[in-house]
């Protein structure tokens, strides 16, 4: 991790179409640095710019050229930096690095946001709930949107506990009406399955809305046991006290 004292900036320019193993050289610089823990890097595209070998290049209208001037930039402790050295000169090719001599007063932190949180057994949950299975086809609408789609948003908004959506790549129905997935395709309204896991009490306060927004499907109704693993049990007590 960077400290406060003496350091090293280092800018690396090349340009936006120079490649390295078959990848943009700023990208594969910047994964370079990323991997090998320095602190932090930017990556910013100049509008225009020359080097070496002279040639302009520019973002107006009448382009002269695509490949404008990259700008990797780095500031890391000069043992690291001359660690990472013989590597940046393999990769940079035809590029500039420049390094100047610099004084880090206070270095960046982690936010508190994507600290490292402290490791906590996990903590297992049992009980028993109902599955939900919901079988429509994929064009099937409500209120000109995807029935599948908009019953995922209405399961949200009504605090069911989620959602998966699949899309069966072969199936018939009622009608007897053969729907595949395929260079083979029989038919483009393939079957979609929506399945939910939650308390009866739950679904069932849902079904109202079920029964308005699908008008052609099957429902299936099934006892299952929920085992729960989770590492943050506690901020999701809170959240639900919060919303209660």
């Amino acid at each position: 991790m960077l400290k406060s004292g003496p350091a090293k900036k280092v800018s690396i320019y090349v340009g936006e179409d120079h490649q390295y193993h078959g990848h943009s050289v700023y990208s594969a610089i910047l994964d370079y640095l990323f991997y090998r823990g320095v602190s932090g890097a930017n990556v910013v595209r100049g509008i225009a710019g020359f080097g070496a070998d002279h040639h302009l290049h520019t973002t107006r209208i009448v382009r002269l050229t695509e490949n404008l001037p990259i700008k990797v930039e780095f500031i890391e402790s000069p043992e690291k930096v001359q660690e990472l050295l013989p590597k940046l000169h393999d990769m940079v090719g035809t590029g500039l690095i420049e390094i100047q001599d610099t004084t880090v007063e206070k270095p960046s932190s982690v936010s508190p946001k994507g600290s490292p949180q402290p490791a906590v057994p996990a903590l297992k949950r049992q009980g028993k709930a109902k599955l939900m299975r919901i079988y429509v086809g994929e064009k099937d609408k409500w209120r000109a949107k995807p029935l599948h789609k908009a019953l995922v948003e209405s399961m949200r908004a009504n605090d069911i506990a989620g959602v998966t959506v699949y899309q069966c790549l072969l199936g018939y129905g009622a009608n007897r009406r053969l729907t595949a997935n395929g260079t083979w395709e029989v038919s483009h309204d393939r079957p979609i399955l929506l399945s939910v896991v939650e308390t009866e009490e739950k679904l069932r306060a849902f079904f109202p809305i079920l029964d308005d927004m699908v008008q052609q499907g099957l429902v299936v109704l099934s006892d299952v046991d929920i085992i729960k693993y989770t590492h943050n049990f506690e901020a999701e007590e809170r959240r639900k006290e919060a919303r209660q």
